[in-house]
């Protein structure tokens, strides 16, 4: 059913088309019935495969780029842009697909790997066949014990039934792809694609200095292109009903549906498929059923816990990535009551559609211990290689978490600022902003929470 204040805004079809999720076991009367080979074609999987073999590589990946499929790992890259990054030259190339999720708060992955491992597979062959790509690999975390069983037994019924590691016809001649799974160590920073393109390698994962991307040099210093579970998942549909539809299923740059895990103080936490441009009003009163025993919002965090929060006042925006957009010049940006969180040209700064993870907090949460909680972590997962990360997260959590438990000093919440400026920008990597994002974004939406535990601290 769709919301007439929404229609306007998202195609009809989106309110009832389920992609990714559509094997999912809530939809099969709790039955995972994809899980197997046998169970994954009669619901019509691998003929998307087929259909691919039997088109030029430049066609597929045009109708890649027909899609607006943009990355579902978090960033938002439009994927058939990033594959044209790849050398014209290149005689070897590598495709890997990260699973290390380990953003907090997201957890879409683990369930598309657990119900749909062929569903993966498939996305696999096509961008592999694409791109021309002999080899791939699959980085799964290593806590997805259960998962990486689901996904390591899909890929032997793969292997089985001639699907991987056996040359198939094409419109390109005989193709064949040799598919690795590889389990990490549980590091969030292996998330990275270069740290994560490091571990594979056996190195330690510690991000690369970029330029030169993965793209041009990337796992064994070949052409590399890494892309996200989701991202693979949603292949073989736009493969079977064409990148001009899945473009229309979306709005604005952003084709087809849109993953979210919704967690915290709602009814009905979980995770749901819905149009790119559903609000997160209607994600919080309607799909997850609202907030328990009637209490008021106070904020979410709309894409993992690396995104600036949003207040009460600002759910009614889209979670398309554009429309959450965060400017780069964040660090740029002066929290100070008299200096507005602004990006300039009078657009308030608001943040990222991230990873899809969406925390909701309600009036009862103490914010200030909630931001010292995130500080915590991203100082326990720094990988220690740039000293404003390795050093200032430190900090951050030190001062956060002594204004969180009544110990804060005068000056402290100007101090987190500080910090947070210094370390934005200035890392190999984006687990500096990572900290320093979500640090700003508390100090400008729920600045007097910390004021007044200063206060009380003097």
């Amino acid at each position: 059913m769709s919301d007439p204040a929404q229609a306007p805004l998202i195609p009809a079809e989106a309110w009832t088309t389920r992609l990714v999720t559509r094997n999912f076991p809530q939809f099969h009367g709790g039955v995972a019935i994809a899980r197997t080979l046998e169970g994954y074609r009669k619901t019509g999987g691998y003929e998307a495969l087929k259909k691919a073999l039997s088109m030029p590589r430049a066609a597929l990946v045009d109708e890649v780029k027909k899609s607006n499929l943009r990355g579902r790992g978090g960033a938002g890259f439009a994927t058939g842009l990033k594959w044209t990054f790849l050398p014209k030259d290149a005689k070897e190339i590598y495709l890997v697909c990260n699973c290390d999720e380990s953003e907090p708060g997201t957890c879409k992955d683990r369930e598309l790997v657990e119900y749909d491992p062929h569903q993966l597979i498939e996305g696999f062959l096509i961008a592999s066949y694409a791109l021309g790509v002999k080899r791939g690999y699959i980085y799964i975390r290593g806590e997805m014990m259960q998962e990486a069983k689901t996904l390591v037994r899909a890929v032997e019924e793969a292997y089985a039934a001639g699907l991987l590691g056996k040359e198939q016809a094409s419109a390109e001649g005989p193709y064949a792809l040799e598919l690795v799974i590889h389990r990490g160590a549980g590091a969030y920073i292996c998330g990275e694609e270069t740290a994560l393109l490091n571990s594979l390698e056996g190195k330690r994962g510690w991000p690369r200095l970029k330029p030169p991307f993965p793209a041009v040099k990337g796992l064994f210093g070949k052409p590399t292109i890494v892309n996200n579970v989701e991202t693979l998942g949603n292949l073989p549909h736009i493969v079977l009903k064409g990148g001009e539809w899945f473009a229309r299923l979306g709005i604005g740059k952003s084709g087809g549906t849109r993953i979210v895990c919704v967690s915290g103080h709602v009814n009905k936490p979980g995770v749901y498929e819905l149009p790119m441009g559903v609000t997160f009003r209607h994600m919080i009163y309607e799909t997850a059923g609202g907030i328990p025993n009637g209490r008021k919002l106070r904020g979410i965090i709309p894409g993992g816990s690396s995104m600036p929060p949003l207040d009460a006042s600002e759910i009614d925006v889209p979670c398309e990535f554009d429309a959450l957009m965060t400017d780069p010049r964040i660090k740029d940006v002066m929290v100070k009551p008299d200096m507005p969180f602004d990006m300039g040209g009078g657009r308030r700064l608001k943040t990222m559609a991230g990873s899809g993870g969406v925390v909701v907090f309600d009036e009862s949460t103490d914010v200030v211990a909630l931001c010292a909680r995130i500080m915590r972590f991203y100082h326990h997962e720094s990988c220690g290689q740039c000293t404003p990360c390795r050093e200032g997260t430190g900090w951050l959590a030190r001062v956060c978490t002594r204004l969180a438990t009544g110990e804060g000093k005068a000056g402290d919440v100007d101090l987190l600022a500080e910090i947070a400026h210094g370390i934005a920008g200035n890392t190999i990597c984006p687990l500096g902003e990572a900290a320093a994002w979500p640090m700003l974004g508390f100090l400008t939406k729920f600045r007097e929470d910390f004021l007044a535990r200063e206060r009380k601290a003097a």
